[in-house]
């Protein structure tokens, strides 16, 4: 697509040419592949072998930077020479390298390739790539930055490149392939709500969306293809519902329309709040129809907002409280055990600073987030209530969504004993993602779950998910309730001070493994908006992921 974002070139230092060699500057210091020739006949010549030597032992330990430099050196070296066999020799991925690196030339029609390695940090060294995309008698430069990691074959101690595909692009997946010609798609402009081309230049959250758009429109919008250098997915990569990716457009092709239900105001809102964080992602909807209106991340590659599978924390209790009104379990008024521990499944469950609540309503427990005020109540669940909750109710957890781009559709997988009890609070085996609890939201607004879309789905004819029953009245209101209460008073009442209207919310933490900080999540509604938002490692949802909903409900209020 035209609109695509060049790597920007930055090289350090030239290979110089000596003797008609190549050398690959390293590190600031010219070693050419002259000094592979070294002198070692000499000091071979004054050597006797013998049938009882031993074997050299094999070397172990950590590298050396002679040992990085020179495995770097030879990659690279034979690398752009086009000597693809040495190239791959000189990793511990030969055929795989070698398939990839041939494909480089051959099927991406790269060539005149300068690799300029920079400055070494430890094993790793980066490297910058120009190079020409020719294709048909039209050429369009290539550049852009990687990296490369050597290691020592256990075998023998030789220091070697570690192969993976993203060494020769870093938008390589196992699997996938580089190729240059008449792309299989046309390209496809995508409108907002209001008429306005949405580019990945304005809303760089959306370039993983404008992907997926082409992907499933292209060819059904009337457009006609270009000539484009793709990144073309394999089978993994197409498993996590990665779109193939345009790296150079040589001639534009006649993009087709395409209309979607974003809204110009809350996109640019939402990329405006993600960039104030290292890593989140916020979804908003219109409850009433499930059209998506924004969807933003900080990181601009993989699709956390609608692509992410991540513990949702006590966001998930929205669920399992309707869960628990409707079998007669909690009621919102009513008193409810919110005890310091909890041990269900031979596991000790605790609240956040192992607080409790004596004689405490239920509402006071979800507007605190009491986790053993849920966790109490795994007894009196069978395995499968809250998958069939999530998934009858919410219409989650059925990989069903036709939204017009890929999605993960969250997951409750049916547990038992101690990992049970943790989905009740959005642990254990759950995953979701900010489109998902958006939609959760939602659903308690409006009373019955509406599939979220992006594209209508009279443009193509597609059949939205539906739930299969709704909430009963009764556990709708009280649920409504619980959330107010907590927009209101609870946990998420600072970060909604000031959002004014119909109004309810909930936050979340969930702790991941090995990960200092849990996962700050938000799910709220307000009026016809519903949002939610995750900050990965920021801590409790409503100092993070929670000023970020509230801004977007104010921003479309």
């Amino acid at each position: 697509m035209g609109n695509r974002r060049r790597v920007a070139e930055r090289r350090k230092t030239n290979p110089a040419v000596l003797g008609g060699m190549i050398a690959v500057v390293l590190g600031g210091t010219g070693i050419g592949v002259y000094a592979l020739l070294g002198s070692g006949a000499a000091a071979e010549n004054g050597a006797q072998s013998s049938s009882s030597e031993k074997a050299k032992a094999v070397k172990t330990g950590p590298l050396s930077a002679t040992e990085v430099k020179t495995a770097a050196r030879e990659f690279l070296t034979a690398w752009q020479q086009g000597k693809v066999s040495e190239a791959a020799a000189a990793t511990d991925g030969t055929t795989a390298a070698k398939a990839l690196l041939t494909g480089y030339t051959k099927d991406a029609h790269i060539t005149d390739v300068t690799l300029t390695a920079g400055t070494r940090t430890g094993a790793k060294v980066p490297f910058s790539v120009k190079g020409t995309v020719s294709y048909k008698g039209t050429s369009k430069p290539l550049t852009y930055d990687s990296a490369l990691t050597v290691v020592r074959r256990a075998e023998d101690g030789k220091p070697l490149v570690e192969w993976h595909p993203g060494i020769v692009h870093p938008d390589l997946k196992d699997g996938d392939t580089l190729v240059t010609g008449a792309s299989g798609t046309p390209p496809v402009k995508a409108l907002d709500r209001d008429g306005g081309e949405i580019t990945e230049d304005e809303y760089p959250s959306l370039g993983s969306v404008l992907d997926g758009l082409r992907e499933k429109y292209g060819e059904k919008a009337g457009g006609k293809a270009g000539i484009e250098l793709q990144v073309v997915r394999g089978k993994e990569s197409k498993k996590a519902e990665l779109s193939d990716k345009t790296l150079v457009e040589l001639s534009k092709g006649t993009p087709g329309t395409v209309e979607t239900t974003l809204s110009p105001t809350l996109q640019a809102a939402a990329e405006k709040q993600v960039a104030t964080k290292s890593k989140a992602s916020v979804v908003v909807l219109r409850p009433s129809t499930g059209e998506i209106l924004a969807a933003a991340n900080s990181s601009h590659g993989f699709n956390i907002a609608f692509q992410g599978s991540l513990a949702p924390g006590s966001t998930m209790k929205v669920i399992t409280s309707s869960l628990l009104i409707e079998k007669g379990l909690a009621s919102a008024e009513k008193e409810h055990p919110c005890p310091k521990y909890f041990t269900y499944g031979h596991w000790k469950f605790q609240n956040d600073d192992k607080f409790e609540i004596k004689g405490g309503t239920f509402k006071a427990s979800f507007a605190r987030s009491c986790n053993t005020a849920f966790i109490s109540q795994a007894p009196e669940l069978d395995d499968d209530s809250l998958t069939k909750q999530a998934q009858q109710v919410f219409g989650l957890a059925l990989n069903n969504w036709a939204v017009g781009v890929p999605t993960f559709d969250g997951a409750v997988p049916v547990q038992s004993q101690a990992q049970m009890a943790a989905e009740l609070i959005g642990q254990g085996g759950v995953r979701m993602n900010p489109l998902n609890m958006a939609s959760v939201s939602a659903t308690v607004k409006t009373g019955t779950f509406k599939q979220p879309y992006l594209v209508a789905p009279d443009v193509d004819g597609r059949q939205l998910a539906k739930a299969s029953r709704t909430m009963s009245a009764a556990t709708l209101s009280q649920l409504r309730d619980l959330m107010s209460y907590t927009a209101a008073y609870g946990t998420a009442a600072e970060a909604m001070s000031g959002v004014t209207g119909d109004v309810g919310a909930k936050t979340g933490s969930a702790e991941v493994d090995n990960q200092k900080k849990p996962n700050g999540w938000f799910t709220a509604y307000r009026d016809d908006l519903a949002a939610a938002g995750v900050v990965q490692q920021g801590g409790h949802g409503g100092e993070t992921a929670g000023p970020l909903v509230a801004a977007l409900l104010k921003a479309g209020g």
